[in-house]
């Protein structure tokens, strides 16, 4: 027993070495700095964005903007409707591809363990025992008492004879001394892979959130353009019949009467419309929950309500690298081919399998554990590749080949992200003009259309001037609505690209295995 604790130890130190390549994580092929700051347009927009009352300040990465990133700001913090904050609970407890993330990352650990496993000798205890009943001719098995298949002929007495034999041992059976690393490699590459699944159940998680959030501004702009259609239309309908009681008393035409029936018409084929697009959007958001939409919800807010959402700094391009998701997947699943690289060149180095045991052995089972049974075993084979037919040679070509496509793959990712963000960071700032702007168009459009009913009553002009600018005021209503809608989800957007969302938590196998 002690002799095999001893061959334990010396293959546990020799196991130390591994031929993987030293990994370098490739340089970032993004700049340095945003667009939008090099332009001087990146304007840092939190709940002003849905309201449009605060100037815009520069984004310049400040002490604020370095302390905290948007990885930093739980989406509870960043979330300020509680109906939402609910509704994003309810689709973290319930989504089913949030769900398949879950268990994809537990299947992943779990074959990240079992090839850890094989670091270690798997050591068993055995017991066995034989009786077996000799022929009186002498007739002995070829390999032995218990063997099988020809027989040989010894001499004997004309006696049979019955034989018992009884052992009992503790081993372990062909046992890798892992003298190059390949098993350490391919236990490095299970690992990178699991924390890669880890990283995309992060971003399946993030991208949840932002799901559900803006499937949920799209509703409540659904709602808002429901809630104007119809103001529309019970105002086109009074007209409607003002000029139907005008023409009875022929104090306008007939072609008045029938343009102020068709914007009546025009306001309900809207109608119809928006709440077709309300209820699939209602059922967009159902299916992002998982379940139906609760009835005991805080009540919702307007989309043009202040504070729906928080601020979120930008901080600098590098800062990518350490908070989305997809990037550090990339870069796992990377480290994983560079671990692949070491157990190919494994492959073509000798291996040496180890097999042990030790215990006791007796022709009586009472006297098993007695003086004199010890008996122990050691078998070390060797094993050097000569002639495989290049099969080395093409897996380690394939693990080079692989690596290039993971080192490009990486880079993608990083040049995507880059272009996400600069695209929010860029749209948020002018979202805010915009958006002041379409509240100016809606002002004037508004008064306009006043002063065109009025000289329409008065017989000044025609219904024609009122019918145009009725058209305006409500496009340009439609529109403030769109604008809103569309500045929310942009902030959404922002957050997610810039990898918020989520509290990076340390995994038990990362602590098992660092």
């Amino acid at each position: 027993m002690k002799r095999l604790v001893t061959a334990w130890f010396a293959a546990t130190a020799l196991s130390a070495c591994t031929l993987m390549p030293h990994y370098q994580r490739p340089q970032s092929p993004a700049p340095e700095h945003w667009p939008a700051d090099e332009a001087g347009v990146t304007a840092a927009v939190p709940a002003a964005l849905a309201a449009g009352s605060a100037a815009p300040q520069a984004l310049q990465p400040d002490a604020d903007s370095a302390r905290v990133s948007a990885d930093q700001i739980g989406w509870h913090d960043f979330f300020t409707d509680p109906r939402l904050e609910r509704l994003i609970d309810i689709a973290l407890a319930n989504n089913r591809n949030l769900r398949i993330a879950v268990l994809n990352v537990a299947a992943s650990e779990a074959q990240f363990r079992i090839q850890r496993g094989n670091l270690f000798p798997a050591i068993s205890a055995t017991g066995s025992g034989l009786a077996e009943r000799l022929p009186a001719n002498g007739t002995l098995p070829l390999g032995g008492v218990g063997g099988s298949g020809s027989r040989a002929q010894v001499p004997s007495g004309p006696t049979a004879s019955t034989l018992h034999y009884y052992s009992a041992g503790i081993g372990f059976t062909s046992y890798e001394l892992d003298l190059f690393g390949r098993e350490r490699s391919l236990t490095t590459q299970a690992f990178e892979q699991y924390l890669a699944q880890s990283e995309s159940r992060r971003s399946t998680q993030i991208s949840l959130v932002a799901e559900v959030a803006t499937d949920y501004f799209a509703v409540l702009a659904d709602k808002a353009l429901v809630e104007l259609t119809l103001e529309t239309l019970r105002s086109e309908s009074e007209s409607y019949e003002l000029t139907r009681a005008m023409y009875e008393r022929d104090t306008t035409t007939l072609l008045s009467l029938r343009q102020a029936e068709s914007t009546v018409d025009a306001a309900r084929a809207s109608l119809a419309q928006y709440q077709r697009q309300l209820a699939q959007d209602a059922h967009a958001l159902t299916l992002a929950l998982g379940q139906d939409v609760p009835k005991d919800l805080p009540e919702p807010r307007d989309i043009e309500d202040d504070g729906l959402l928080a601020e979120v700094p930008a901080g600098l391009p590098s800062d990518l690298l350490t908070r989305r998701p997809d990037i550090l997947s990339a870069e796992h699943a990377l480290r994983a081919t560079n671990a692949n690289i070491g157990a190919a060149r494994a492959a073509f180095l000798p291996s040496i399998q180890l097999t042990a045991s030790g215990g006791t052995a007796s022709n009586r089972l009472g006297g098993l554990f007695g003086a004199g049974t010890g008996t122990w075993s050691f078998l070390p084979n060797i094993t050097l590749p000569i002639f495989n037919g290049g099969q080395n040679r093409a897996n380690l070509d394939l693990a080079h080949i692989e690596k290039n496509v993971a080192i490009a793959q990486y880079e993608l990712t990083i040049q995507t992200a880059f272009r996400e963000v600069s695209d929010a960071l860029s749209a948020r700032g002018s979202y805010l003009e915009q958006q002041r702007a379409q509240e100016a168009l809606v002002a004037a459009d508004a008064d306009a259309y006043r002063l065109a009913e009025m000289r329409f009553r008065s017989g000044v002009d025609s219904y024609l001037a009122t019918l145009d600018a009725q058209r305006s005021l409500y496009g340009a209503q439609q529109e403030l609505v769109t604008v809103r809608q569309a500045a929310l989800a942009n902030q959404v957007t922002l957050y997610k690209a810039l990898g918020g969302g989520w509290q990076p938590q340390t995994t038990e196998a990362q602590k098992a295995f660092p």
